[in-house]
């Protein structure tokens, strides 16, 4: 016997096998139970949500030899032939191929006819969208005073093209697109009832892929068992579907909240080298924001208490604005895609741009590659020839750049801001262990925003801020043992408890450093001779943000 294919083999033959229209099938089992039958009825929906499967179960219950139920049989010869698109009553025609006037008028002269075998004659017109004017215009009468053997059961995927004369004599119902957790559940049972092994994580993945169609699902699981000879594994099907990981997008939310550029690039040469889908990318990415964004504003909504555990340290550590940002930034990096000159390309671009548009925290590392500049706006205003002594040759209304010759000076002892004073003790040591450790990304992160406070032969104690528990993840924390065992020279446990630091850490004492230069900088350059002849001489005003510590 030849095979046959998932999506006809596991077709519901009755309404309580139908998935995910329960709506739909509550009212037509009550019309059913109370015989209270419309003459025509109309199902739309997208494709592979059951239309035609209703209109096959609605066939059976109207013409089942028990009489018209809601349960048909499904085992005499009326509901045998029904399903296997025999029985002379049931006809379904595909207005696709049929859509003239002339084979409308065809159909409609054998409706007067009584039914041969069956209690009702059911045409069932598949698509009626496509119908020509001509062929709406010529059923119009019939539809709406058919004979009372005849039950008309239309379907389309675009019921804005169906005239208002033909809804207007039809019930209508919109069948919606299945639910994620109703694909999954029911594509569980049937490799249960096929005995197939499988992976749930894999069925997941296959159900975001079917888009909320159960058809789809279904012959993608096919595509599925062929491709894993036999078995369904979340490996194969990644591979198969293209799909990006949960592991590469929750790495480049990593990358991003670190602001780690070279670990986002490195996620996006590993989905190149896999030949992963990057606009798949961008809309998981997208979807990532949304669902973090929940997790921000409304946890209640988010139903899986481990995804909300997962996500609640990235809600914590990212801002409500930028996510915003991210989130349309992701969504019209996708749009632009086949705008640019390769997915690749448009892919890192629109994590540059992630990464571009971050907000600086407050004392946040700045370049220390420029030497000091400053930026001086003259505002334009008659003013007498400038002699050489006091001015450069040709000084533009324009802002300008402008290098000082004269020698910087330190600052005087009261600076604009006071630093934070590190005590003494063992945060000094922790200090400088920090700048030794051979540690990268989120591991460096965690390392520099903690705090030491016990160390022993064997163990070790480390104190991070509430505000950065988002950087305690087991690898980062595997990283920093391994490296501190590495640069004690024996084993050590690491443990790390969520506590306010007692004193300065190393980022903060980075970032106290870089202001303090900050400030000198900027001391430095108002108390230069040059620069106060030029700002005095064209009423000028210093940029401060131009201003480069060296």
């Amino acid at each position: 016997m030849s095979y046959q294919v998932l999506a006809r083999k596991w077709r519901p033959k009755s309404f309580a096998t139908l998935v995910g229209q329960e709506h739909v099938v509550r009212a037509l089992t009550h019309a059913l139970e109370q015989n209270r039958l419309h003459h025509a009825y109309l199902f739309t929906g997208t494709r592979g949500v059951g239309k035609t499967t209703l209109a096959r179960i609605m066939a059976k219950a109207l013409n089942c030899e028990a009489g018209v139920t809601s349960t048909p049989c499904g085992v005499c010869s009326s509901c045998t032939e029904i399903d296997s698109g025999r029985f002379v009553d049931y006809l379904e025609l595909d207005a696709a191929s049929n859509r003239g006037v002339d084979d409308m008028t065809q159909l409609l002269d054998r409706a007067t006819y009584a039914p041969t075998r069956g209690r009702y004659k059911v045409y069932v017109i598949d698509e009626v969208h496509q119908l020509s004017g001509h062929a709406f215009n010529a059923m119009l009468k019939t539809l709406e005073e058919p004979p009372e053997h005849v039950k008309f059961i239309l379907a389309t995927t675009d019921p804005q093209k169906i005239p208002v004369t033909v809804l207007s004599r039809c019930l209508q119902f919109n069948l919606k697109q299945m639910p994620l957790a109703h694909i999954i559940e029911h594509l569980s049972r049937v490799l249960e009832a096929e005995g197939i092994p499988f992976e749930p994580a894999a069925l997941r993945h296959l159900a975001k892929g079917a888009a909320g169609s159960m058809r789809d699902a279904l012959s993608l699981l096919d595509q599925a068992i062929a491709h894993d000879a036999g078995k369904v594994e979340e490996e194969g099907v990644r591979a198969m579907l293209g799909t990006v990981g949960d592991e590469h997008l929750f790495a480049l939310l990593d990358g991003l909240v670190a602001k780690d550029v070279h670990a986002m690039l490195e996620v996006a040469k590993l989905m190149d080298a896999r030949s992963l889908s990057f606009d798949g990318g961008l809309q998981e990415l997208a979807t990532l924001f949304h669902r973090v964004a929940l997790t921000q504003m409304a946890p209640e909504a988010l139903l899986d208490e481990s995804e909300r555990n997962r996500l609640a340290p990235y809600s914590a550590a990212l801002d409500a604005e930028f996510l915003q940002l991210a989130y349309q930034i992701a969504i019209h990096g996708r749009d632009e895609l086949a705008l640019a000159p390769d997915e690749y390309s448009g892919f890192v671009m629109t994590l540059l741009r992630l990464c571009a548009f971050r907000p600086e925290r407050l004392g946040a590392s700045a370049s220390m590659a420029s030497p000091p500049t400053v930026a001086v706006a003259a505002v334009r205003r008659p003013v007498a020839p400038a002699s050489p002594q006091t001015a450069p040759a040709a000084v533009s209304s324009a802002p300008a750049r402008c290098v000082p010759t004269g020698t910087f000076s330190a600052p005087p002892a009261a600076t604009r801001t006071q630093s934070r004073v590190t005590p003494a003790g063992a945060g000094d040591d922790w200090h400088a262990r920090v700048d030794s450790l051979s540690l990268t990304g989120m591991a460096r992160q965690l390392a520099q925003h903690c705090e030491l406070s016990e160390l022993s032969e064997a163990a070790i104690r480390l104190r991070l801020s509430p505000v950065h528990k988002h950087l305690l993840g087991k690898v980062q924390q595997d990283k920093l043992q391994a490296e501190l065992e590495s640069h004690f020279g024996r084993p050590l446990r690491l443990s790390i408890d969520i506590a306010e630091p007692a004193s300065a850490t190393p980022a903060e004492r980075n970032r106290n450093a870089q202001s303090e230069r900050q400030e000198r900088a900027i001391a430095a350059i108002e108390q230069d001779p040059f620069v106060r002849d030029v700002v005095d001489l064209f009423d000028a005003s210093i940029d401060e943000s131009t201003i480069k510590p060296v």
